[in-house]
């Protein structure tokens, strides 16, 4: 059966389905592997490497003879139309946001298979796309963090005197705001964390920085994620994390629901306690924003000398690692379906089922067409 991997059409997305590295993988297991020409320049792999590691370079589409296709985004509608019927896709495939493309592979009699809705069980962590994807994001908003801050990070103790360090809060203590907790550790910052999971505090701690505690109850949810929560709870939150932000020289949110807009956390009345020069780095600017006046892929500057960075792409920008760890990813969840040669979904899995949208023409996840 034949594996392919196109180019990416979404302005933006640098990252690649599939790395040099790991098409032996697929090869051993009988399965040949089709590149698009340049799929992988953006995120440094080449054509040459693709072919020396046993991949077939394609100057053309790839889509219409491909038995299964691999992509970081969702094939557009149009692309999911090309591929035969019978066909497999695996990508990022939201039921909530990817609605056009479900609704023409559900035409197109494709089974489109979502890596945001592969569970978190320990069969699976080895499929966690959502996980591996968050640990690049949050190591890159510290980063980012650090360099729009015009401060020093670390204590330096120097011939002109004392430089205290900077004070970093993190909202969210999931993947993302882990790594940015850890991140910001290594650079020399004092980190402090809130999450509205409890269980949290232990990780925050682990990672050498305080956990905010609220007297507030806990909104632990299905998977160990954050479930959502009422408009009385978030109104309470803002109010008793104000104090925290506005001590903060660098703020950095992480929080997000799956499938569901970004928790608003921080206000525009918030932002205005901070400090001129203070940093506000939201990972969420994309799916709504958790700080009121984010914008995606933009740097805005409030009235008060605040500079509020929306990500956009966040993982792209690392996206030599990021696509390392997606393909590794992707394989895992490919082979679980590849026996002798040929790619054959067991829908009796759980892994299998839970990560399905889309199979002979039924829309699995209830989407209204």
């Amino acid at each position: 059966m034949r594996v392919a991997v196109p180019k990416e059409s979404r302005p933006g997305e640098k990252r690649v389905a599939l790395v040099p590295d790991i098409i032996s993988k697929l090869v051993k297991a009988g399965l040949d592997v089709t590149i698009e020409s340049g799929a992988g320049l953006a995120s440094e792999f080449s054509d040459a490497q693709f072919a020396a590691a046993g991949a077939t370079i394609s100057s053309g589409p790839v889509l219409s003879e491909a038995d299964v296709v691999l992509s970081i985004q969702p094939l557009t509608p149009e692309a999911m139309k090309s591929l035969k019927r019978g066909a497999i896709t695996i990508s990022f495939l939201s039921p909530t946001t990817a609605v056009d493309s479900i609704e023409a592979a559900v035409t197109a009699g494709v089974t489109a298979l979502s890596m945001e809705l592969v569970p978190r069980i320990s069969r699976a962590q080895s499929m966690d796309a959502l996980t591996s994807q968050a640990l690049c994001a949050g190591y890159k908003a510290a980063l980012v963090a650090a360099e729009l801050s015009p401060r020093f990070f670390p204590l330096l103790m120097t011939a002109a005197g004392t430089v205290t360090p900077a004070k970093v809060v993190v909202l969210g203590a999931g993947v993302a705001g882990l790594q940015a907790i850890a991140t910001a550790k290594r650079l020399g910052a004092v980190v402090s964390a809130y999450d509205v999971r409890p269980a949290s505090a232990d990780e925050v701690k682990s990672m050498g920085a305080k956990f905010i505690t609220l007297e507030l109850e806990a909104l632990e949810g299905a998977g160990g994620y954050a479930r959502e929560m009422t408009e009385d709870r978030a109104a309470k939150q803002r109010e008793l994390l104000t104090p925290y932000i506005a001590a903060a020289d660098v703020l950095i949110t992480t929080a997000a629901v799956p499938g569901r807009p970004a928790p608003r956390l921080v206000t525009a009345d918030m932002v205005a306690t901070m400090a001129p020069g203070s940093v506000v780095v939201d990972l969420a600017a994309e799916t709504g924003g958790n700080v009121e006046g984010a914008l995606p892929g933009e740097i805005v500057t409030t009235s008060n000398g605040v500079r509020i960075w929306g990500g956009k792409d966040v993982p792209s920008q690392l996206a030599f690692h990021a696509s390392m760890l997606y393909s590794r990813n992707v394989v895992n969840l490919l082979l679980l379906m590849t026996h002798e040669g040929n790619v054959v979904p067991d829908f009796a899995d759980e892994i299998i089922e839970a990560a399905t949208v889309t199979m002979n023409g039924e829309n699995r996840k209830g989407v209204k067409q």
